[in-house]
């Protein structure tokens, strides 16, 4: 039972020698890993700086670019409400028909259902200057009509101020701005979209169409990637959509 006790005594003072040199060990890892905790803090701090750094030059370069090259501007139309018109013109109409003129002029068939647009034929939006814009509700038939009509007429095109050619011109600068814009901020587009789509030969009413809703979705991609605030974006005003991204306002542009 001596030797036993011995043995055990032994075996005991081997196991605590160990555990000592584990406990050196454990508190030698604690204090490697404080080390590496405090760099960690700090590069997260130099990232950080670097980031905002980075967004503020990026900020710094669309608000020049914007001001400068691609300009986006509202501009007003002097149309006249059709309500207000036609109860001029007939004097006998009543005021409900009236409210019902105004009230349809302020929406907007949208995804199988009718949306409020109070913007809508009040205000057009302007790119590169007053001359080249873009209707405010989305609605560029004028270009696919004038490309339809266009091949039934013959002869030369005598019309210089046809509102096609400035439709086409201002969504061949969005296109550029946009693809200037994501080279910046550094974000991938959602859809392929070259600079030149709009200008050139007279896109038929599918391709157009299909052209612009890439460059809707591109613009509400970016739109989403800076934060911009939700409800003032509508899936088809384009530079309205492009207007609220590059504002000065908006907060988070160039993270």
């Amino acid at each position: 039972d001596a030797e036993g006790l011995l043995r055990i005594k032994e075996e005991n003072q081997k196991h605590y020698r160990r555990a000592q040199r584990h406990q050196e060990k454990k508190e030698k890892i604690q204090r490697h890993n404080r080390k590496l905790g405090d760099l960690v803090e700090k590069k997260t701090y130099d990232l950080k700086t670097q980031y905002e750094h980075l967004a503020n030059l990026r900020r710094m370069h669309i608000l020049e670019l914007t001001s400068v090259i691609f300009p986006i501007e509202e501009v007003k139309t002097s149309m006249r409400d059709p309500a207000d018109v036609s109860s001029e013109s007939d004097n006998a109409m009543t005021s409900s028909t009236v409210s019902k003129l105004a009230e349809a002029r302020r929406t907007t068939y949208l995804s199988g259902r009718w949306v409020c647009d109070d913007h809508n034929g009040d205000t057009s939006i302007s790119i590169t200057g007053p001359w080249i814009t873009l209707p405010n509700n989305g609605d560029y038939s004028a270009y696919y009509n004038w490309v339809e009509e266009k091949k039934t007429t013959q002869g030369p095109d005598m019309e210089h101020n046809n509102p096609a050619y400035t439709i086409s011109a201002a969504l061949c600068y969005a296109t550029q701005l946009v693809n200037t814009l994501s080279h910046i901020l550094d974000v991938n587009l959602p859809k392929k979209l070259c600079n030149r789509q709009f200008c050139g030969e007279n896109l038929s009413r599918h391709r157009f169409t299909r052209a612009v809703k890439k460059l809707n979705a591109n613009i509400l991609h970016l739109c989403f990637s800076q934060h911009v605030n939700l409800d003032l974006l509508h899936p088809l005003h384009t530079l309205r959509n492009l207007m609220y991204l590059v504002s000065p306002d908006t907060e988070n542009l160039g993270r």
